[in-house]
């Protein structure tokens, strides 16, 4: 267990307390299941935020968001796929053509088993809102986490369509979600990625899409307005931050050691901080009034570090 105090210039800050690894049997997996809890050191009925991680990235990762998120009030849950480099699976490992499945069925375990992972974590026993649960995550995470927010895509297997949705999930943070495949994606992507083709026309649950403006990537040969689409496809109730001047890492979400990253940026990491916090309390505890004011905030200061939509 670990006390930490998160930078951060919000006088409600709280000191956070995480516990990993955690663990939870999962035969079937072929792995037991590890994740990490990050909650605020005080405080009661704490709406909870389940974070999937990038590729090869783990449960440790992300410290700069979920840091940030548990001191302003939020239990923090996050798994590590088997994709992660924490699980040391080799590239041939059998379960790997379905790490996207696995991934998926790890946020549903989260949900199905939420009572035994409070037991088990016992600085967050009796202390969380199951009526108030948020899935996030970062690229493929993003990805993971929007199919409980109800958009689908094809099984890569035999083409059916993969529908995740969950009414337990309230909102979702998307940060650098992929856009929609077919001739949109690279042939690294064509070949490694065939499950990635998104339909986001179903994804009702009120979200927020973050991307970068200068985040070209090599799964697609579309520019970085490929990394909104998540926001522009789906129905109402969506907010989107476009970051400005940022790549894939968003100036350093994932880590606190990121200086080397060719888009580092602590101020533009710490608008995302607090865009996705007031996004979270207006969703989740209809805390309009904060929403409204970064809403403001960040018109004033879209000139430096991103603009923010709403429809």
């Amino acid at each position: 267990m670990e006390a930490q105090k998160p930078e951060t210039s919000q006088s409600s800050a709280q000191p956070v307390v995480a516990v990993a690894p955690m663990t939870v049997s999962t035969p079937e997996r072929g792995k037991d299941f590890e994740f990490r809890v990050t909650a605020p050191a005080r405080g009661e009925g704490l709406p909870v935020i389940l974070f999937s991680h990038g590729f090869t990235q783990s449960c440790r990762a992300y410290a700069p968001l979920v840091d940030y998120w548990a001191s302003q009030g939020f239990a923090v849950i996050q798994p590590d796929h088997l994709d992660s480099w924490r699980c040391g699976l080799a590239p041939t490992d059998p379960r790997a053509p379905d790490f996207w499945r696995y991934r998926e069925e790890d946020l549903l375990l989260l949900l199905d088993r939420l009572d035994e992972i409070e037991q088990a974590a016992s600085h967050i026993r009796g202390r969380i809102d199951r009526s108030k649960i948020a899935v996030a995550g970062h690229s493929w995470g993003a990805q993971t986490a929007s199919t409980l927010l109800g958009a689908t895509h094809p099984d890569p297997r035999d083409g059916s369509t993969v529908s995740m949705a969950d009414d337990r999930v309230k909102a979702g943070v998307l940060l650098c979600i992929p856009g929609t495949g077919g001739e949109n994606l690279s042939q690294l992507a064509k070949d490694y990625f065939p499950f990635m083709n998104p339909d986001f026309t179903g994804m009702t649950t009120p979200s927020l899409i973050i991307g970068g403006d200068k985040d070209q990537s090599p799964l697609s040969v579309r520019g970085p307005e490929w990394w909104r689409e998540a926001y522009d496809l789906a129905p109402g109730g969506k907010a989107l931050f476009t970051a400005f001047g940022a790549e894939h890492s968003l100036g350093g979400i994932h880590t606190y050691e990121a200086e080397q990253l060719p888009d580092y940026s602590r101020t533009r990491v710490a608008a995302i901080q607090r865009v996705t916090t007031a996004f979270l309390r207006h969703a989740l505890n209809g805390d309009d009034g904060a929403w409204s004011e970064e809403h403001t905030a960040a018109q004033t200061e879209s000139a430096s570090e991103g603009r923010l939509e709403c429809k």
